[in-house]
């Protein structure tokens, strides 16, 4: 049998354990939903038994002792409190909870560089805080991300990745937490931060039949992972995400960070994974067609004749990238007697979007586009598709995979091999 690699997903409504072989081949993949195991999203012990429970679906009809290295990928910025033996000590904050301590978000914004990561209300940093807070006295107290409490809980070792510690403050370019950092919460109740992919060392005793030889490697996040999954791994690949909103990432050989846009990079496979999100997207579509087969309409579109239509498809006013400005309104007209050149128009405008946000990152540093793989579902039309690939400029990439946990099984491989 080939060697394989685990990759393990921490996403918001389930976990899905996915084994690969060396070639890439998934050889088996099961998941398990939260609400399997409790109401409670929020509860850690909710995540591990779904954790698990994906594992043991996925282990079942696998050859578990070949399993090579194990990596895991969680929501960015989902955090807890935990005793070092990785007892939770309450329910865990999530990525998209919002800090109702103002004064505190002020405080970090007043004490950090501008292109940190950890600004605003969803500042992982500040939930570090909180947490701190919430548990001062406590012997032990550890704060972990998600993904390192599920990584601790399933191989005994406690350690962190540049890419879910981003939010929390970590400085990526210089591989350390910041002095200001602590001047918010003590250091040493955050675990030590490796490089996505670093071998962290040797499982050891399990429950579930792993090799005494199989390693962990320092995992990422699900944006990250998502990315990784698709197979791009070379600067000047982008994957582009067509669903409610368009968002986008390239892989670049030096680090960006626009905070103006969104903008900041993950350090992955030893390059820098920048991208960014606009408010265009498939709300647009769903909004000028609520009771229309957009499937039907699309398939009277003609991608070589242009509609000459310059639309910038939005549900409301305001944008984040690829132009900054809140106040920028909906261009949606003149609009077309026929739906279909209606429908044509908008899938242009989009396009346009996309290819003006690739060139933003170029001109912030990241390489030219050289390679495209789109997922999600406005991928799978035909006409947008052609519409997208004649304004890119660029020869499409047919994904690997959509799913988080192949990503986290390809870092556990290319870990592997250094």
């Amino acid at each position: 049998m080939p060697d394989l690699y685990l990759g393990l997903d921490i996403g918001t409504s389930g976990a899905r354990a996915l084994v690969m072989s060396d070639r890439g081949t998934v050889v088996a993949s099961a998941k398990s939903a939260m609400s399997e195991h409790g109401a409670n999203h929020r509860d850690p012990m909710v995540w591990w038994a779904a954790a698990q429970t994906a594992l043991q679906r996925a282990l079942a009809d696998c050859p578990v002792k070949n399993i090579r290295a194990v990596a895991v990928d969680g929501t960015s910025g989902t955090m807890l409190a935990c005793h070092r033996a990785l007892t939770p000590l309450g329910d865990g904050v999530m990525y998209n909870d919002p800090c109702s301590d103002q004064g505190l978000i002020a405080r970090i914004a007043a004490a950090s560089p501008p292109q940190t990561a950890a600004r605003g209300t969803t500042s992982a940093l500040a939930r570090a805080v909180a947490l701190h807070q919430a548990h001062q006295g406590v012997k032990g107290l550890h704060i972990l991300h998600q993904a390192d409490w599920i990584a601790a809980k399933l191989t005994g070792i406690v350690a962190s990745d540049a890419n879910n510690a981003l939010k929390t403050g970590y400085d990526p370019v210089a591989g350390s937490w910041p002095d200001w950092v602590a001047g918010f919460l003590p250091l040493d109740l955050l675990p030590n931060i490796h490089d996505a992919g670093t071998d962290l060392g040797i499982i050891g005793a399990n429950d579930f039949g792993f090799s005494p030889d199989t390693r962990l490697v320092a995992g990422t996040t699900d944006g990250c992972a998502s990315y990784l999954a698709t197979g791009a791994d070379q600067a000047g690949d982008g994957v582009s995400v067509l669903g409610t909103t368009l968002t986008l990432k390239i892989l670049s050989d030096q680090p960006i960070f626009a905070p103006d846009f969104g903008i900041y990079s993950h350090k992955v496979l030893g390059l820098w994974l920048a991208g960014g999100a606009s408010n265009t997207g498939g709300a647009v579509i769903l909004q000028e067609f609520p009771d229309q087969d957009i499937a039907q309409l699309s398939q009277q579109i003609d991608p070589a004749v242009p509609t000459g239509l310059d639309y910038y498809p939005l549900t409301q006013k305001g944008e984040r990238f690829p132009i900054n400005d809140p106040e920028l309104p909906p261009r949606l007209g003149p609009r077309p007697a026929q739906d279909w050149r209606h429908l044509q128009a908008i899938f242009e405008g989009i396009a346009a979007i996309e290819c003006r946000a690739y060139r933003r990152l170029a001109e912030l540093g990241a390489p030219a586009l050289s390679t495209i793989r789109s997922l999600g579902g406005g991928a799978q039309d035909r006409a947008f598709t052609a519409i997208r690939l004649n304004s890119l400029g660029v020869q499409p990439r047919k994904p690997l995979s959509g799913e988080a946990a192949m990503g986290a099984a390809i870092l556990a491989q290319k870990g592997m091999r250094g």
